[in-house]
């Protein structure tokens, strides 16, 4: 009779021979299978376990530490995308353009909004139902043809975009971050379109940009530090507000502004708990309706009551 085979093998490939024990598991495990821990080795399965169970790193904002600003880099891409389109074709800004209201003659000329139009005339903007536009302006630049930025418009977001958006992603982590961006970009339009002209036709991501420096400045008014670097800079983008305002929208600008500062205290000013991430939450979601509601209401100002 022969004797009983003592040849140990791998619990995850059966026809490789193993010597050697995983430290949690007590099952034998392969080269392959092997992972380096604390103490000895431990096998794949052990390892992912371990992981799971392990609380993931937040950051002050309670955002999930990464060291790659994905969001960061996909707004910036749609946004370079979205530039790319209006090269190629034009008429993407006459209908995705932040606009409240005006009126196409039938010779195709454009004229101040009047709910009591003619026939023959119709609505283009918020006041005909594309409530898109209060977000898709965010994604649009001013062609090269159009005075007086030109091509500098979208150079000059985007880099301003490349520069506060990796800080203020790494602190917020990428949910928080998107969110903050999303609601200053709205934030801007729906200013825009209370306080500006219902023709006024604008396109541009400085509403959500300047959101952004508003978190920057939030944040390092909660973080503490020396803040005199974070001063002077809230100064020149002030300055910048005022000083483009007979050249952009400052509505758009500033509503940006308000809208990311609001937010950003929400992110900062949570109660450290369990929470925590509710709390932040319920606070964007009102904002977001606060913002509808205003839309809301100045539509049906402007369409005298049809919205």
């Amino acid at each position: 009779m022969e004797p009983e085979s003592t040849v140990t093998t791998c619990f995850r490939h059966a026809k490789v021979e193993s010597h050697v024990r995983c430290t949690r598991c007590d099952r034998y495990m392969c080269p392959g299978c092997m992972r380096e821990a604390a103490v000895g080795h431990q096998c794949v399965e052990c390892v992912k376990e371990g992981a799971r169970s392990v609380r993931q790193p937040r950051t002050a904002f309670g955002g999930r530490v990464s060291a790659v600003p994905v969001v960061t880099y996909v707004l910036i891409g749609l946004n370079v995308l979205a530039y790319l389109g209006e090269l190629v074709r034009p008429a993407i800004v006459d209908r995705f353009s932040m606009l409240g209201g005006r009126l196409v003659g039938p010779d195709g000329m454009t004229y101040l909004y009047d709910a009591f139009a003619p026939a023959g005339y119709h609505a283009e903007g918020l006041v005909a139902g594309e409530w898109d536009r209060l977000l898709t302006g965010s994604f649009l630049h001013a062609l090269p043809t159009d005075p007086p930025f030109g091509p500098l418009h979208i150079l000059m977001n985007m880099a301003a975009l490349w520069q506060l958006g990796r800080v203020v992603e790494g602190q917020l982590g990428r949910v928080r971050h998107l969110a903050l961006y999303v609601l200053s970009a709205l934030g801007g339009s729906v200013l825009e379109l209370l306080a500006a002209s219902p023709g006024t036709q604008s396109v541009g991501a400085s509403g959500a940009i300047f959101g952004l420096g508003a978190a920057y400045y939030v944040m390092a008014r909660r973080l503490g530090g020396d803040l005199r670097g974070v001063n002077q800079f809230m100064v020149f983008l002030l300055a910048w507000m005022v000083l483009s305002a007979g050249l952009t929208s400052w509505q758009g600008h500033l509503g940006g502004l308000l809208v990311g500062a609001a937010v950003t205290a929400a992110y900062a000013y949570a109660p450290r708990n369990g929470r925590r991430a509710l709390v932040q939450a319920a606070a964007c979601v009102t904002l977001l309706a606060l913002l509808a509601l205003c839309t809301w209401a100045k539509v049906a100002e402007l369409t005298g009551g049809a919205a």
